[in-house]
């Protein structure tokens, strides 16, 4: 386990795979101070660790763990998304929630938390089981078990093989025990493997029976809060999707909602 600030920088270096020439040339530092500092000989100071984590853009969760690490006190705050400091942020995501309907959209956290949704979501939500509906839910679980929505994705070996691949790099490159240890429950489920995507391909879609013979197919588009300087505002991402033809639009406009 780290005991100290340098060996959680040396960590998150290694991480990114670069050497301590790579990081020191980046961040325009002495290699011979960055390996004091890895080792334990340096004490770094709150803005060489802020520097350094820039440089290998470590999320600001970590960075605050960092700071501890080093005996320094936190620099970013984690409000609760109902504080009044983050009132421009949820209004913000209202609207892009509400302006994305009729088609489905969510807000989830870093641990794929789901944290608000618009009414389209319940197309994917309706006949799952409770318990995966019961908070906090996580829409990668409710996606892959075998009584949440896997049994209506019409291409599941596919659209397994992109979750798993997304939460595996996310795993690997945040370093996050929780979702890695979610990569391996998820792994778990069955679904068979997926081909990778062909060059020829321009996106994996999500192709959803919504109920009788109707297919739906879907594209998913990710987007996260730009500049963010707080905890909670940083890990949050809204995941939208759209209609991948036109037969899926045209469906979407009188789907009845739950």
């Amino acid at each position: 386990m780290p005991t100290h600030a340098g060996d959680l920088l040396r960590e998150w270096r290694q991480r990114r795979r670069l050497s301590q020439l790579d990081l020191a040339i980046a961040a325009n530092v002495s290699s011979r101070h960055l390996s004091f500092v890895e080792t334990g000989r340096a004490r770094p100071s709150s803005d060489m660790i802020l520097h350094l984590a820039e440089h290998l853009e470590v999320p600001l969760r970590d960075r605050n763990a960092l700071l501890l690490a080093g005996g320094y006190a936190p620099a970013y705050p984690e409000r609760g998304l109902a504080e009044p400091e983050l009132k421009a942020v949820r209004t913000a995501l209202r609207q892009v929630l509400d302006g994305h309907q009729p088609y489905p959209a969510a807000v989830v956290n870093r641990w794929w938390e789901l944290v608000d949704a618009n009414p389209g979501i319940g197309l994917f939500t309706s006949g799952v089981s409770p318990r995966l509906l019961e908070p906090p839910v996580n829409v990668l679980r409710l996606s892959l078990h075998p009584d949440g929505m896997a049994p209506r994705i019409a291409n599941l070996p596919e659209w397994r093989a992109h979750l798993l691949t997304r939460l595996h790099r996310q795993a690997e490159a945040t370093g996050d025990a929780r979702l890695a240890a979610l990569h391996t429950e998820l792994a778990a489920y069955p679904g068979g493997e997926g081909r990778p995507p062909r060059p020829a391909d321009v996106v994996v879609p999500l192709r959803y029976r919504g109920g009788g013979d109707t297919e739906l197919s879907f594209i998913s588009i990710t987007a996260v809060v730009g500049t963010p300087m707080d905890v909670t505002v940083e890990e949050l991402a809204i995941e939208s999707f759209y209609p991948a033809d036109d037969a899926t639009a045209a469906a979407l406009v009188g789907w009845p909602r739950p």
